[in-house]
């Protein structure tokens, strides 16, 4: 499976610099839950296509996320954004997951953005919040890397993850907007959101944040040997510290009140790199 999954994404890659014209993007970008709206201030649009005909891409079935690439011009640097991602909650498997992140970097992409939208277990980090990730913790029970070894030139299975999220990219993030914060993201399988005892759980665990994606799209960035940046929005308050209940709606309002923001945080790293 994994010798497949990558000849999939080799030629989902050139099915990109075709489209491309042969100029291959620097940095990708991928739109998690609630940040496409600040994506539409990024930078200027080039082209854009639907994934559905792309090698391998499946496609979302999630509201907010749509099966969409764009080419972008932020400031000179040309910007592949992922618009939407698949889940393993929506019954993909762990290379589907990251089939989109593969083919970017293999298209030329050194630098992955991955953003998300996030629960926070820290009460004073509410809604509007964004948030660079320090590390995370992989809880969905997959690896993108598991099943056979990766075929050559990809090295070995075995990907060193002490740095899994770039302290360069973290620094520029910093020099962006110094009050941006710094936590760990625990990545739970989902759908369904957690309950108050399992976030008291990932607290002791050590997580500031939680949500059902960005940690199998970092390995497998780490492992072809991009760097990584992982910025979450905090979209609503965890299971037992929010007195509200939870729904995906919230989410997506909470994207688009933050979006002025979260696009100038984006493209000021960018424009850095």
């Amino acid at each position: 499976m994994t010798e497949e999954a990558f000849r999939l994404a080799q030629r989902a890659a050139a099915e990109v610099l075709e489209w491309a014209k042969g100029d291959p993007p620097a940095v990708c970008v991928v739109l998690g839950s609630g940040w496409l709206p600040a994506a539409e201030t990024l930078g200027t649009t080039r082209d854009e296509r639907p994934t559905e005909g792309l090698a391998g891409f499946p496609r979302p079935t999630v509201a907010g996320h749509h099966g969409a690439l764009r080419r972008l011009d932020v400031d000179g640097t040309s910007v592949l954004v992922l618009v939407g991602r698949v889940h393993l909650y929506e019954g993909r498997t762990e290379a589907e997951v990251v089939h989109g992140v593969r083919t970017a970097v293999l298209a030329g992409c050194q630098v992955v953005v991955l953003t998300n939208a996030a629960g926070s277990l820290v009460r004073e980090w509410g809604p509007g919040t964004a948030v660079a990730l320090r590390d995370h913790l992989n809880l969905t029970g997959g690896s993108p890397l598991t099943g056979g070894p990766p075929p050559a030139p990809y090295g070995s299975r075995f990907v060193d993850l002490s740095a899994a999220y770039a302290p360069r990219l973290r620094a520029v993030v910093r020099a962006v907007d110094p009050d941006v914060r710094e936590g760990v993201y625990a990545a739970l399988r989902g759908p369904n959101y957690e309950t108050p005892a399992e976030i008291r759980m990932l607290r002791g665990l050590g997580a500031d944040l939680v949500g059902m994606s960005t940690a199998l799209e970092a390995i497998a960035a780490r492992h072809l040997g991009a760097e990584v940046l992982g910025l979450s929005l905090v979209t609503n308050l965890a299971a037992g510290v929010a007195t509200e209940p939870l729904d995906h709606a919230e989410v997506l309002a909470a994207g688009q009140a933050a979006a002025p923001a979260l696009g100038r945080l984006l493209r000021g790293v960018i424009t850095r790199l």
